[in-house]
């Protein structure tokens, strides 16, 4: 599965690099997310309830952060097990650039492969779930950029 996008956020570089590397912030951001919390200088664990069409299942998982170049973006990458609902692996690189008129532009490139019951549902049922999810996450976290209400 790939899948990219583009959001404008409401705040400079650096406050927007800060908060994609708070694992507080992060954890806000996630639909679904029971905990997120730092493990190591670049890396998180993650616990994170998720529904995919009739089947739902909490994922467990480990993040890595890499190719860090700040204020300008990362890699990162994670994998995830939802037991017999299947599991999770995969990147993205995530780019930051100066949006014209202030705010900052984030982009990103996700590659990514499911397997288990997941992967029965189809690529289309799952592909939208993901681009569901990824909404989500970034609308929160332009609220909390904006000091708006999640």
């Amino acid at each position: 599965m790939q899948m990219n996008g583009e959001y404008e956020l409401p705040a400079d570089k650096e406050t927007v690099w800060q908060a994609l590397n708070d694992p507080d912030v992060l954890g806000e951001c996630i639909p679904g997310c029971e905990s997120f919390e730092r493990d190591g200088e670049n890396g998180f664990k993650a616990v994170a309830v998720q529904k995919i069409g009739p089947v739902k299942a909490r994922f467990a998982g480990n993040v890595e952060l890499t190719d860090i170049d700040p204020p300008n973006g990362y890699r990162i990458s994670g994998e995830g097990s939802g037991g017999v609902a299947g599991f999770a692996k995969g990147g993205a690189n995530v780019h930051l650039r100066d949006a014209e008129g202030g705010g900052t532009v984030l982009s990103y490139d996700v590659d990514a492969q499911i397997g288990g019951k997941i992967a029965q549902l189809g690529q289309r049922l799952v592909n939208g779930a993901a681009k569901k999810v990824a909404d989500q996450f970034f609308e929160n976290f332009r609220k909390i950029l904006a000091n708006e209400d999640v």
